[in-house]
């Protein structure tokens, strides 16, 4: 058996993982199918669902990865090509990118006794120990099988090609969904739409990006300065509340459920559209006709294009699906991250939270290497944690009924139970210096400047 650990994805999560295998002395290869590092974030990537205006949606200074925070020349919330060139600085200040093997796609993956058979193109298989799956969660869109969709003769398609408000120029454009793409792109077609109009299906709560003067992140988490004589409420709902007015006079829904119960939609620029006119509240699709969507309050309206901000779903192509249990299209894996059958299979970056991801990421890969390293007892007390401990990832929180938040986890108690979890085997925690060894000078300083 070989002792190597196969990772598949130069995305965010698979950074981390590469960096705290290589911090660790665990060999490794790594496997991207893109022929750069940054995932997602390079909109050069085919499936890649980054549009022109697409930016951060949590602030720079909760958002960065141990050991290397932003550039001081970032906005407050980068753009997605900031976001892509600090992956890629990362990648070169840590002196990860010798050990990525890029344009090459992970085919197959196959349990092989204990360990695994990975397929490369050209009919490749390696053996590896174990498998570290760090593929992300915005590569396969979600489109729903409305009533009349497959005749409706406009233009009709997921969001995830979209890329530019040149696309909505002399076009009557309805988007439906309410994430934070959904909404971003929303004000696009408010700028560049002949007329525009977004469907929301239940009432939202839209959080601005600053409290007085403050990331909205930042002030929640850390608090922030108050103006002479100001005082805020401490429920993030009236707060909000506070911020906003009543959204029901744009003719939005009232919100239905508390702040941080559900993914934050970081966007009020949308109010300012709809308070100016430029595109219109509508409620949920009911059904298509040939020209015009009908919504559920009996309504309907010709477009010529539709958008679905519509979500997308959990997918590991290169995995048999039936080697997970599955609920409401999110495997189930023992901190979001182990397998809890399947000892030596790891999946980084299934995770949801109302906060930033990255520092979670390096947490989690950190859990990984410990379980990688472990021998004897502790080895099997791990393997009955991953297969019957169920603990409560939820804390405080009662997160809203849908299938996005099926898997969602409170951030604070998620770090408490991982944290939780270091301490009892002896694990050390990843923090802003864990990683200097790894640093590489200049390279690493650049992404001060």
């Amino acid at each position: 058996m070989t002792d190597k650990v196969c990772i598949v994805g130069a995305g965010p999560s698979g950074l981390v993982a590469a960096r705290a295998l290589l911090k660790a002395g665990i060999p490794f290869d790594w496997f991207e199918r893109h022929s750069d590092v940054g995932g997602i974030w390079d909109q050069a990537n085919p499936g890649s669902p980054m549009y022109d205006s697409a930016h951060f949606i949590s602030s720079k200074y909760t958002s960065h990865f141990y050991g290397l925070p932003m550039p001081e020349s970032y906005p407050d919330y980068p753009t997605h090509r900031q976001i892509r060139d600090y992956i890629r600085t990362f990648a070169d200040a840590f002196g990860l990118r010798p050990y990525l093997t890029t344009d090459t796609e992970v085919l197959r993956a196959e349990p092989d006794g204990e360990g695994w058979l990975v397929t490369l193109p050209g009919q490749d298989v390696r053996r590896y120990r174990a498998l570290i799956a760090a593929v992300g969660v915005t590569w396969h869109p979600n489109t729903p099988a409305y009533p009349g969709i497959d005749g409706f003769k406009g233009e009709i398609r997921h969001t995830v090609g979209y890329r530019s408000p040149d696309e909505f120029r002399d076009k009557r454009v309805l988007i439906v969904g309410g994430g934070n793409s959904g909404v971003d792109i929303a004000c696009d077609a408010a700028y560049g739409a002949k007329q525009a109009a977004i469907s929301l299906r239940r009432g939202y709560r839209f959080i601005p990006k600053h409290v007085f003067g403050t990331p909205t992140d930042v002030f929640i988490n850390h608090g922030g300065q108050l103006p002479d004589g100001v005082t805020v409420p401490e429920d993030p709902s009236a707060l909000i509340d506070a911020l906003v007015g009543d959204l029901t006079r744009f003719g939005l829904k009232a919100p239905d459920h508390e702040a941080l119960t559900s993914h934050p939609i970081m966007n009020v620029q949308l109010l300012h559209h709809l308070a100016h006119g430029d595109i219109a509240a509508r409620p949920d699709v009911a059904s298509f006709t040939e020209r015009t969507v009908v919504f559920t309050d009996g309504t309907e309206e010709e477009y010529d294009l539709v958008l679905l901000a519509t979500g997308y779903d959990y997918r590991i192509p290169f995995l048999d699906e039936s080697l997970f249990e599955w609920k409401s299209g999110h495997p189930q894996l023992y901190l979001n991250t182990f397998h809890r059958g399947i000892d030596s299979l790891y999946v980084l970056g299934f995770v949801e939270f109302a906060d930033a991801a990255y520092q979670r990421f390096d947490e989690m890969a950190a859990l990984v290497v410990g379980d990688l390293q472990a021998t004897g007892p502790a080895k099997e007390r791990l393997r009955e944690l991953k297969a019957g401990d169920r603990p409560d990832l939820r804390g405080p929180m009662e997160y809203i009924d849908s299938p996005r938040h099926a898997n969602y986890v409170e951030t604070h108690t998620f770090q408490h139970v991982m944290a939780a979890l270091r301490a009892d085997f002896g694990w050390a925690a990843p923090d802003e210096t864990y990683y200097d060894d790894l640093r590489r000078g200049a390279e690493g300083e650049a992404a001060r400047s």
